[in-house]
C-alpha cells in the first residue's frame, strides 16, 4: 500500500503542476475572490477528474480508445475553450474591476456552487484530460495488478497530492492580492483569456491536422530536453 502511495505522489505533484487553462484560472481566481472561492473551483475540478477516471476505469477497451481520438471530439472542446476565452476577452473592462470590489463583496452559497460548476466544466470540455487518465491506467493498472482497492489507493493519492499542492498556491495567489490594482487586475484576466484562447486554438488544430501537431509538439519537446541538458 505504502509503496502505491509513493508512486502516485510524483504524479499528483505533475498534475498540479501541469500548464493549462484551469491551472491559470486557478491562481487568477485565488489572487482575486479568495481561498473559498478558489477551493469551490478547484473541487469542480477534482470532480471532473473523477468523472474521467471511472470512465477510464470501466471504458479501457478499444471503443474508449477510438473515442479519445475522435477528431470531432477536439474540435468541440476547442471550440468551447475558444468561445469562453473570447467571450470573457470581450467583457473586461478596466474601469469596473477594482480591489475594493473584491476585497468587500460576500459571496452567496450559491456563487461557491457556480464556482465549482465553472472548474468542472473547464476541465471536463478537455479531451485531453481523459487521455491522460485513460494513459495512467494503461501504464500502471497492469503493476497495480488492477486491484479496485490498490487502484483505489493510487488515483486517490494522486487526487489528494493534487488538491494539497493546488491549497499551496492558492494561498500564495491570495498574498498577491494586496498588490493588485485595476490595471493590474484588467491585465491579468486579459493573460488568463488569451491563454485559454490559446489552448482552444490547439485542440482545435489537433482535430484538424493531429499528425502536424503531434510534429510540433515533439520538437519542442526535443528542444527543451536539449536545452535542459546543456545547463
Amino acid at each position: 500500500m505504502l509503496e502505491d502511495i509513493f508512486s502516485a505522489i510524483p504524479l499528483g505533484l505533475f498534475l498540479a503542476f501541469m500548464l493549462g487553462p484551469v491551472f491559470f484560472v486557478l491562481l487568477e481566481t485565488g489572487a482575486i475572490k479568495g481561498f473559498r472561492a478558489t477551493l469551490s473551483f478547484d473541487i469542480g475540478v477534482l470532480i471532473a477528474d473523477a468523472f474521467f477516471l471511472i470512465i477510464a476505469y470501466f471504458g479501457t477497451n478499444p471503443l474508449l480508445n477510438r473515442l479519445k481520438d475522435d477528431p470531432a471530439l477536439y474540435i468541440f472542446g476547442g471550440t468551447v475553450l475558444l468561445t469562453y476565452g473570447i467571450i470573457t476577452f470581450i467583457k473586461i473592462r478596466r474601469t469596473t474591476i477594482t480591489p475594493a470590489t473584491f476585497e468587500f463583496q460576500k459571496l452567496k452559497n450559491s456563487d461557491y456552487i457556480h464556482i465549482a460548476v465553472k472548474g468542472f466544466l473547464l476541465n471536463f470540455i478537455n479531451i485531453g484530460v481523459l487521455g491522460f487518465w485513460l494513459g495512467l491506467i494503461i501504464i500502471f493498472g497492469p503493476s497495480l495488478d488492477m486491484r479496485p482497492f490498490r487502484l483505489i489507493t493510487f488515483f486517490s493519492t494522486i487526487l489528494i497530492t493534487y488538491l494539497v499542492v493546488d491549497i499551496f498556491k492558492i494561498l500564495l495567489a491570495k498574498t498577491l492580492k494586496h498588490k493588485l490594482t485595476p490595471t493590474r487586475i484588467a491585465v491579468s484576466k486579459k493573460i488568463i483569456s488569451i491563454l485559454i484562447i490559446t489552448f482552444g486554438v490547439i485542440l482545435v488544430l489537433r482535430g484538424i491536422v493531429p499528425k502536424q501537431v503531434s510534429i510540433i509538439e515533439q520538437e519542442v519537446e526535443d528542444r527543451i530536453h536539449i536545452e535542459t541538458d546543456s545547463l
